[in-house]
Order: structure tokens, then C-alpha cells, then sequence
């Protein structure tokens, strides 16, 4: 896109300018932050389609949206950012139809205990987003005797019941997508990637690792549809695994079917002032000893604080034991990235008992972001008009400083600092 400025200039030829320029950076700005949020609604309506959930709505609004960032289109910042809070409010809709989708196809989550460890026998892993294609391989593996494991994203499958009934569904492996090469590298047995978060494998495994759905890697056998027959053949062919317990367990399956039916409690320790506030703590991870703050803030808080979390940002802190208060647990993983919904749906509902609004509530969100999902979800919380944000650990690169100043002075939204710094102004 290009701003008005050089096409004064040229006559109103476009000139060749790439980046953010003159005084219509702002706008280029609000497009690319669209793009992001469209490419995160799109991850979300694929994975619904595939379990066949569908939403017209949802695709009229990838087609406008995708329309208003052509050449020579929307110069005007006001209109362009009611966009973007629009496609958060599709982001909504997204993320309820895919909740649906889930529930629909795979019971209601529940709190589950997860191994981080192996067991003997052939074994497959599995990364990703993609619940449906989880299901289809554990149904052709489990007759086989070949386990699986997930990794990432795919954690919250166990709090499903009807996955979690499959007997070879086994522990959760590793942590965040970007500890692939390390992990896979190590796993013996053969990978499926099944959507984006996939990385380009090494030598060391490219040969027992398979794609599936939207992901392709160079060199990786991919499988069409869901027969999953050479990828267990693949398993059976490498060597067995051990039983090795791991180092923790963790826990999973607290959406807001779970969380929702104890707002009565969570409220009467509220008023008595055993829980003091609520974090949502969560996104999407990345490389880097900074993002440590994630696990510093939880270890920091104080024991009379309750942290909900979902996507892969958790693995910064899961593996802490943070106890409960009179039987309500302080770390309620909720799910995937696309299980914020189930945190919203929990937030509205407290400031309905309390009679507040959920800005009002005893509730920060810090977030951390990285792809395109978690600006979407950004997007989406502020089309809520939820204030006072903690963002890091830094602004995404194309967000202007007047772009920068229009979320705070609308939106409130605060860059994380230190763990210390950012409690002490929080609990104040």
C-alpha cells in the first residue's frame, strides 16, 4: 500500500516505497494488523470446517476485509481501526464456532492430569492445533498398539473425553512449538505435524516425520485425507519407546463448562477475601530468556491470586505447583489459543454476579505475543472494550507510536516491564 503523500508527489502514480512511510504509516499500520487478524479468524474457521462447522458470516468478512487492504483503498485511520475492532468481533464468532465444534465432536472438556513421560512401545507425536486429525490417529494407531503423544498445542486433547478414552493416548511431551528440532530429535518414534507452529526438521528426523491438513515441510512425506497408514506403519518399523516417568504432571480441561459451575464459590472467596485478584496469563510463546517474565510473574503473586491461562504461553510456568484455595486451583489451563472464548465467557459471567463490568472486575490480562492468532484474540478483547492490558515483551513492529497512542488512550493498553514492577502497580 502507498501512502497519499507519494502519490501527490507522483501525479498519482504508485511509487515503489516499501515499508511504513511519510504521514500514512498509521494506515499501513492498521492494514498489516488486519491481515494478522484475518490469517488468525482463517486458522480458526478452517479447523471448524473440517469438523463441518460453518459460518457465512465469518466468510463475508475475510472477503471485506481482505477487499479494504487493496491498493488505493481506505486512507482514513478512524475507519481503518473500526475495521480491525470488527474483525475482532468476528474473531468472537470464530472462536464460539470452534468451541462448538470441539464440544460437539469430542464431549466437553474436563480437568485432567497429564503425564510428561513415556511408555514402552512404538509411538507417535503429534503437534499442532488439529483435534480432528488427533482422533482419526488415535482410532487407526490404538488397534495397532502404537501410542500417542502430543506436544504443544495439542496438550489440551487430553481434557477431551472422547479423545481421552482412546487407551494409546498417552502423555504430552515437551513444551512450546519452538522446541521441536531439540525434542524430535530425541523422540524415537515417527511426528505428524498437523497445522501451522511446524518447523523446517533436521536431518536427524526429517525421515520419520509426516504433515497433514495445511502444513508441508520440504523433504516430509505428506498425507492426504486421514489415513494415517504409513505414518504408524513408520511407528512400528522404529525402535520401541521406554517407560520413563516424567519430571511433573500436568493439568488440563478447565474451560468455562468446568469454571463456570463454581462461580458460586469463586465468588463467596472473593467477597471473603481469600482470593485477592485473577490473572489471565497467556498466548503464544517464542525463544528468548525474556519471556521468563511470564514465569516469574506467576511465582511472584501472591498465594491469594488465581491464574487462568490457555495457549502455548503457558508452558512458561505449567510446570509449577501453585496449589489450591479451599479446593478452587490457582492454575486453570483453559486450553488452546482459540479456548480464550471459554475465558471471556467466564469473565462476563463474574462481573454479571458482582454487578460490574468485567473492567471492573479484580482481573488483568497479560499476554504475550508472537503470530497471527494472538492478534486476532487481541483484537477481539478490545472489540469487547476490555482496558488495561499488559502486552509483551514487546509491541508487535507495526504498531506506530500515533497507532500506539490511540490504543492507550482508547484501549489503556500497557508494554509488561518487570514481574516486580508490574504486580506492585497491579495489586497496588
Amino acid at each position: 500500500m502507498h501512502c497519499n503523500q507519494c502519490q501527490q508527489a507522483l501525479g498519482g502514480i504508485a511509487c515503489t516505497t516499501v515499508g511504513v512511510c511519510g504521514k500514512n504509516g498509521d494506515i499501513q499500520g492498521l492494514q498489516e494488523n488486519l491481515i494478522y487478524s484475518m490469517k488468525g479468524i482463517s486458522a480458526y474457521a478452517y479447523h471448524s470446517r473440517e469438523l463441518g462447522y460453518v459460518d457465512e458470516e465469518i466468510d463475508a468478512f475475510l472477503a471485506e476485509g481482505l477487499y479494504a487492504t487493496l491498493t488505493n483503498v481506505d486512507f482514513d485511520p478512524d475507519a481503518f481501526l473500526q475495521i480491525n475492532l470488527r474483525a475482532g468481533e468476528i474473531t468472537i464468532r470464530a472462536m464460539d464456532l470452534l468451541k462448538k465444534a470441539h464440544n460437539e465432536s469430542f464431549g466437553e472438556m474436563q480437568p485432567a492430569k497429564v503425564a510428561t513421560g513415556t511408555s514402552e512401545g512404538p509411538g507417535i507425536i503429534v503437534t499442532g492445533h488439529n483435534l480432528k486429525a488427533l482422533y482419526e490417529l488415535l482410532k487407526q494407531a490404538e488397534p495397532r498398539g502404537v501410542n500417542v503423544y502430543t506436544h504443544s498445542e495439542m496438550l489440551p486433547a487430553h481434557g477431551y473425553p472422547k479423545l481421552k478414552a482412546f487407551k494409546n493416548l498417552k502423555g504430552n511431551l515437551g513444551k512450546a512449538w519452538f522446541d521441536q528440532r531439540l525434542l524430535f530429535a530425541q523422540f524415537p518414534g515417527a511426528i505428524l505435524g498437523t497445522s501451522n507452529c511446524v518447523l523446517i526438521p533436521n536431518e536427524k528426523y526429517r525421515d520419520r516425520m509426516f504433515t497433514h491438513g495445511i502444513a508441508r515441510l520440504p523433504g516430509v512425506e505428506h498425507i492426504e485425507g486421514y489415513d494415517f497408514g504409513k505414518l504408524i506403519a513408520r511407528a512400528e518399523e522404529l525402535p520401541s519407546l521406554e517407560d520413563e516417568p516424567g519430571k511433573v504432571e500436568l493439568t488440563t480441561g478447565f474451560g468455562d463448562n468446568v469454571v463456570l459451575p463454581l462461580a458460586d464459590k469463586i465468588l463467596e472467596l472473593v467477597k471473603a477475601g481469600k482470593i485477592r485478584h485473577f490473572f489471565l496469563v497467556g498466548g503464544c510463546d517464542a525463544p528468548g530468556s525474556v519471556r521468563n517474565y511470564y514465569r516469574e510473574l506467576v511465582q511472584k503473586a501472591p498465594k491469594d491470586t488465581v491464574f487462568l491461562t490457555l495457549a502455548c504461553g503457558k508452558f512458561r510456568f505449567n510446570d509449577l505447583d501453585l496449589g489450591h484455595i479451599d479446593g478452587i486451583p490457582r492454575l486453570l489451563d483453559m486450553g488452546q489459543c482459540n479456548d480464550a472464548i471459554s475465558a471471556i465467557r467466564v469473565a462476563s459471567a463474574l462481573a454479571g454476579a458482582l454487578g460490574c463490568t468485567v473492567n471492573e472486575l479484580p482481573l488483568t490480562l497479560v499476554l504475550s505475543w508472537m503470530e497471527q492468532k494472538a492478534v486476532a484474540i487481541l483484537m477481539a478483547l478490545f472489540s469487547l472494550g476490555i482496558k488495561g492490558i499488559y502486552l509483551g515483551p514487546t509491541l508487535p513492529a507495526w504498531l506506530t507510536p500515533g497507532l500506539v497512542g490511540k490504543l492507550q488512550e482508547a484501549f489503556d493498553l500497557r508494554l509488561t516491564t518487570t514481574a516486580e514492577a508490574d504486580l506492585a502497580k497491579i495489586l497496588g
